[in-house]
């Protein structure tokens, strides 16, 4: 199951590292980013791109091996209960936000709630 779980977030993770790349002029307005300068969009990319395909790599490396199985799992927790603490108060501060946020935020709970119960589970 955790094998699963790390393969599923690196698929995740690649499938967003591309579509942000490849569609940056629909993916950047749809997650609020109105204008972007040519340092907006060059960070967007490094970010949205970049990052998320680095990301994709390493959840995919930690899936390959069953040694590497929970220290992936510490890391997506590492990674992912921080982002869901920011996400909830930006959401609660800045509402209302879009339907991309919105998706995003129980994206990103779903995944932080999955990588505690196999953590708690193990």
């Amino acid at each position: 199951m955790s094998a699963l779980y790390l393969y599923a977030n690196a698929v995740l993770y690649l499938v967003f590292a591309v579509w942000c790349t490849v569609g940056m002029s629909r993916t950047a307005p749809a997650m609020g980013f109105a204008a972007l300068t040519s340092g907006g969009r060059s960070e967007y990319l490094t970010i949205y791109g970049g990052l998320q395909l680095g990301l994709a790599v390493a959840f995919w490396l930690l899936a390959r091996n069953p040694e590497w199985h929970k220290p992936g799992i510490l890391f997506a927790l590492a990674l992912y209960a921080p982002i869901v603490v920011f996400r909830l108060i930006s959401m609660a501060r800045f509402w209302p936000v879009g339907n991309v946020t919105l998706g995003t935020a129980a994206l990103e709970v779903v995944l932080l709630a999955v990588g505690t119960w196999l953590y708690l589970s193990r």
